[in-house]
């Protein structure tokens, strides 16, 4: 299973893939620094019908892809770990068309993600609403849910994740920064200073934009300025 806690509840509701990032019978990875605040590399990955410009802390390697028909998923850890065995996971997913459909919301992604981490850990559970507004011109919302007991190590790590749910011109997309730590039988304290400072980094950054037919990468369109941006929906 990959990515379950997160996107479980995406599946159910409309994605197809899970949430709680892979479960493995390892201990987790020891936890390494991360980038420094303000150090990043932005990538431009196509997803369907729109490019997603993220800017990824420096640290951070690919070590997953799967893109079917309809849905799409990228998984970076850091440099050493695997998706199997990791401290911190930063995870890219896109859904063709889903944004066509007026019967989901983002109120209604945001209560189905928030219901899933729920459901794997009711007696630690815990969150907050980061943002609410738009993004690049996009609808977006961003949020943090906290596991104290993770069921992806079997209880025995924490686990948090930001995850950012971004309505685009016709795909819905999530961009998510998630860290085991510690196991708590209790629901997490929130480290708000930390996790905004994550989401400045990794979310407040992105862009979408249009997908230039026969444009190669580094897709200069993307990377001048407001070239190439899809007009945001009305």
């Amino acid at each position: 299973m990959r990515n379950q806690a997160i996107i479980g509840a995406l599946c159910c509701a409309f994605w197809g893939y899970s949430a709680f990032a892979a479960a493995d019978d390892a201990k987790p990875a020891a936890s390494r620094p991360t980038a420094a605040p303000g150090y990043s590399v932005k990538t431009i990955t196509p997803i369907y019908n729109q490019l997603l410009l993220v800017p990824m802390p420096r640290g951070f390697d690919q070590a997953y892809e799967e893109a079917k028909p309809v849905a799409y998923i990228q998984e970076s850890v850091l440099s050493g770990e695997t998706v199997e065995r990791w401290s911190q996971m930063i995870t890219l997913t896109g859904r063709k068309d889903l944004a066509l459909n007026p019967n989901v919301t983002l109120p209604k992604l945001a209560m189905a993600i928030a219901g899933g981490f729920k459901k794997d850990c009711p007696d630690s559970f815990s969150a907050q609403a980061l943002r609410q507004g738009k993004l690049d011109g996009y609808d977006a919302f961003t949020m943090l849910m906290q596991c104290g007991t993770s069921p992806a190590t079997g209880g025995r790590t924490s686990e948090s994740a930001l995850i950012a749910v971004i309505k685009g011109a016709r795909d819905y997309y999530t961009v998510q920064w998630a860290e085991r730590s510690s196991p708590s039988s209790a629901p997490l304290p929130i480290d708000s200073d930390k996790w905004t400072a994550r989401y400045q980094l990794l979310v407040e950054p992105i862009r979408l934009c249009n997908r230039t037919p026969g444009e190669a990468p580094p897709y200069p369109s993307c990377t001048n300025d407001k070239q190439g941006k899809n007009p945001p929906p009305p």
